[in-house]
């Protein structure tokens, strides 16, 4: 180990569980994160600061003002900019370690790119703020053996949990169906920023773990946490593996069929009064072309990385690989309206 390397990590390194080969092995590591909101930019910033060799960070959003109360990696440029959060984060990420890989990715997680985005990894780290992508990430990690550490954090309530296929209860044997109807969300209920510091630090304390290989120290609970009303609670799940569960029980894999029900190519985006348009394929889109396109039509603001479009009381934002949000509107035929009249099939 190089006198830099030493030196930067030494307090980590004093740390008799990590020691020179823990520290080296977390060089060595690779982990991804799904979501870079309030968790995802907590976990990060563990991941990238610890030394973690190489870093993926997934996102489908941009920065906005609201994020910042919680979301630690972005600041008021960056919402003043549209950032898609991942860019901003990364760039972020490598002012903090540059002798570490951190890739942002732009992209909505789904059927069609997750195994592609998550595997080869030793690591899949939770920081989504949807049941949807929860269930997807499971059925990545079941199928490809890969550990992932479940996060959620909305108003002062959190809970996580580590899951090792194989050898734990996966996702579904825990939660084995989405919950119907609408759940608490961060628009809807709010949050406080100390509740996602406490669930990501967990994640991230159990993620350590696992890139080192500490399978006897690791956490075998999920715990649930209400800082408001001082709760806390501890639920042992290492019994609760489910031999019927069709993911790590039957090999059924149901958030990966692309012929699935739960593949909707119109998605409300609950509590953010939008709705997400997610291409069946991938394309590229020239973002140069829509700005000549729509700057006749109404006001359009650009970056590298996105377009938006506001007409009426709307805003349509543009992403290059074929995403649309459209601002303004939980309905979805609105928004299928405004894609067809402003876009096309």
């Amino acid at each position: 180990m190089d006198t830099e390397i030493h030196q930067r990590y030494s307090r980590q390194i004093l740390f008799a569980p990590i020691g020179k080969a823990g520290q080296l092995k977390l060089l060595q590591s690779k982990a991804v994160i799904v979501g870079m909101g309030a968790l995802g930019t907590v976990l990060a910033n563990h991941m990238v600061r610890a030394g973690v060799g190489f870093v993926r960070i997934i996102d489908r959003d941009f920065v906005e003002e609201s994020n910042l109360q919680r979301q630690m990696l972005y600041d008021e440029e960056d919402a003043r900019a549209h950032l898609p959060k991942a860019v901003a984060a990364a760039a972020k990420l490598q002012k903090i370690n540059s002798t570490v890989t951190v890739e942002p990715i732009v992209a909505d997680l789904n059927a069609t790119n997750a195994e592609a985005y998550l595997t080869g990894f030793d690591l899949i780290l939770d920081g989504s703020d949807n049941f949807q992508v929860r269930y997807l990430v499971n059925d990545v990690a079941v199928k490809h053996r890969i550990p992932w550490i479940h996060g959620a954090a909305v108003s002062s309530k959190g809970m996580f949990a580590v899951i090792r296929p194989g050898e734990t209860p996966c996702y579904r044997c825990l939660f084995p169906h989405p919950p119907e109807g609408r759940t608490e969300t961060c628009d809807t209920t709010g949050v406080i920023g100390p509740i996602v510091h406490v669930i990501a630090s967990y994640q991230a304390v159990e993620a350590l773990k696992l890139l080192l290989g500490a399978t006897q120290q690791q956490n075998p609970n999920l715990e649930q946490f209400e800082l408001w009303q001082n709760d806390h609670l501890q639920i042992n799940i290492a019994n609760g593996k489910n031999a019927n569960c069709p993911a790590c029980g039957q090999g059924i894999f149901e958030y990966l069929d692309l012929t699935a029900p739960a593949q909707q190519e119109f998605t409300s985006l609950c509590g953010r009064d939008t709705v997400q348009i997610t291409p069946i394929q991938p394309k590229q889109v020239d973002l140069e072309a829509l700005s000549r396109r729509f700057e006749q039509l109404g006001t359009v603001e650009k970056n590298p990385f996105l377009l938006r479009f506001h007409i009426d009381s709307y805003t349509l934002v543009f992403f290059k690989d074929g995403r649309v949000l459209v601002q303004g509107s939980q309905d979805i035929s609105t928004a299928r309206s405004l894609y067809a009249k402003y876009v096309g099939y």
